[in-house]
């Protein structure tokens, strides 16, 4: 490694990340990347403690006391500021906020329930705008950054996924808001992925898939790496960029 490539993995020294839902997928590959690039990262899960716990011991034994866990059910908005406290009494403050977490099934008109409605709006829209607002004080200390983790079809609505697809809507918009109100101390940008992963539930069937891909510009899926360096590039390159949505989708988004 040569000196600009060793600076440049040093270049979130200091550096704390919270990253909701880090435990596994898209998460997990923004905790590594930000980590491999010195930060210290807080680890968010609600249910996957098995797999956070096994992230953070394998990022400790890289370098010691980089990489917590903490649990929480982002839907219960009261408790949200102890995510903070948890930043703050663990590694000393909090730079970069990451609102991963996400809930994602489709719920077709005629069947949409009041508690589908509360769940995909909580996790995908209210849990982020109320983490926001708990970490606002402690970013405008330390010129930090959110990053939202929209969704292409918060723009482009998907079939029969109504109530996800206005909770990501949702999301872009409160994007941009908070850009300009945090502003200037705090940037917010927002990755919004195309067909990087499929749901684990195989409710995206491979025929499915295959025609995603087929209207895919680059015609194949992305990485969860693909994510990752997006996230990163706001953490490190962009200063001056905040209420920018980032397709990272193979060009669906343009290719529809």
């Amino acid at each position: 490694m040569n000196e600009a490539q060793n600076l440049r993995h040093q270049a979130l020294n200091g550096k704390v990340a919270l990253i909701t839902g880090g435990a596994k997928r898209v998460g997990a590959a923004m905790v590594r990347e930000l980590h491999a690039h010195g930060a210290k990262v807080l680890i968010h899960c609600n249910r996957s403690t098995s797999a956070a716990e096994a992230l953070a011991d394998e990022l400790n034994q890289r370098r010691p006391d980089s990489a917590a866990v903490t649990c929480l059910d982002l839907l219960e908005i009261n408790q949200l500021n102890s995510l903070i406290h948890d930043a703050q009494r663990i590694f000393g403050g909090l730079d970069i906020l990451i609102n991963n977490a996400s809930t994602f099934y489709p719920t077709p008109m005629g069947a949409i329930t009041l508690e589908h409605w509360r769940d995909l709006m909580g996790s995908n829209l209210q849990a982020p705008l109320f983490l926001s607002q708990a970490a606002a004080p402690i970013l405008k200390q330390r010129a930090g950054l959110i990053i939202n983790i929209v969704d292409i079809h918060g723009v482009r609505p998907l079939r029969e996924y109504s109530t996800y697809s206005v909770a990501k809507a949702g999301l872009i918009m409160l994007t941009k808001s908070l850009a300009r109100e945090l502003a200037p101390s705090v940037r917010v940008n927002g990755i919004a992925p195309g067909p990087v992963m499929w749901p684990e539930d195989g409710l995206i069937d491979t025929e499915a898939q295959r025609k995603i891909l087929s209207r895919t510009p680059l015609k194949r899926a992305g990485s969860p790496e693909d994510i990752a360096k997006a996230a990163l590039f706001f953490a490190i390159d962009a200063p001056y960029v905040t209420g920018h949505i980032m397709p990272v989708d193979g060009g669906r988004s343009v290719g529809w």
